[in-house]
């Protein structure tokens, strides 16, 4: 037996648990995970509330998580690259991460990086791939201007590194708190809230290039209201306005092939090129406290559940 995450009906977190579920077995071309730990993600609430049913239909008991990093436990028949005992970073596409044990393709996975901890490999998928499909959405020129919505968030604080490594001038939109962050990373930091489009201005006299939006919730207009083209806007986070206006929304598993993103990724945390911040680290039986502080959107970087 195996501890895992379950739900059985759509609602808030607290139809969350952890059961004991029979161990998986890996089959034709898979590898069995022992995961050390696994990232939760904002788009996992949304889905497990059933509000985006009809595009992530579930089928109860459902498991959760995308996000992992773990030790090889055994291999399905014809596998070959990992053997037992090799440290990973993966990803599952069958919501089944946050757990002790997970069977993923071999091709979901990449190797760790030694100087890489759990924690970090354990939760950079969604928002690594995620953040790398955005800033590429764009396609950012070097001395072009960028705002970044949420940018010490999960996927932004990555967001405005990659931008940064594209050789963007890139405004931040966060708390105070995160401002000094966002500084000691190339940022031009903005508070949120009323008046940010003319604090936006007053930093960048020039105008904007182009808007990546991590958070929703207005930002897409405000986009506009700049003078940013649509198709040099992306939102990861509001879809009915990208409908209307006709923004683009890339980002996650459309960027590209994940395995061989997130090795990318992991090469630059391993040499120091990239950072993810880690908010909280919570054991996997504190699921629901960990969703928790997730669900208040102000954590600065990302949430990780451990085994």
């Amino acid at each position: 037996m195996a501890k895992a995450v379950r739900y059985n009906e759509f609602g808030g977190i607290d139809v969350l648990r952890v059961d004991d579920v029979d161990r998986p077995v890996s089959g034709d071309g898979q590898v069995l995970v022992r995961v050390k730990a696994a990232g939760i993600n904002i788009s996992e609430a949304v889905i497990r509330t059933g509000a985006v049913a009809d595009m992530f239909p579930s089928t109860f008991p459902s498991g959760q998580g995308s996000d992992f990093a773990g030790v090889v436990e055994e291999l399905g028949s014809g596998v070959t690259g990992f053997a037992p005992g090799d440290e990973v970073i993966g990803f599952s596409d069958q919501r089944s991460s946050q757990a002790e044990l997970v069977v993923v393709d071999v091709g979901h996975l990449t190797p760790k990086p030694e100087n890489v901890s759990w924690e970090i490999a354990g939760g950079l998928y969604v928002v690594g791939v995620t953040a790398w499909g955005v800033v590429q959405s764009v396609r950012l020129q070097k001395g072009e201007t960028v705002v970044v919505s949420g940018a010490a968030g999960g996927v932004g604080s990555l967001v405005v590194q990659l931008a940064r490594r594209a050789g963007a001038t890139v405004i931040g939109l966060a708390s105070e708190s995160n401002h000094e962050w966002l500084r000691g990373h190339g940022v031009v930091p903005v508070a949120y809230g009323d008046g940010v489009a003319d604090r936006i201005t007053a930093v960048a006299p020039h105008g904007v290039d182009a808007f990546l939006d991590t958070y929703g919730d207005g930002y897409v207009d405000l986009a506009l209201a700049l003078g940013v083209a649509p198709d040099r806007i992306d939102t990861i986070a509001d879809y009915q306005a990208a409908a209307k206006y006709g923004v683009k929304t890339d980002g996650g598993a459309e960027a590209g092939p994940g395995a061989e993103i997130l090795g990318e990724l992991a090469g630059l945390i391993a040499d120091g090129s990239l950072e993810v911040p880690i908010a909280s680290v919570y054991p996997l039986t504190q699921v629901r406290e960990a969703y928790t502080e997730l669900e208040r959107r102000h954590t600065h970087g990302k949430i990780v559940l451990t085994t």
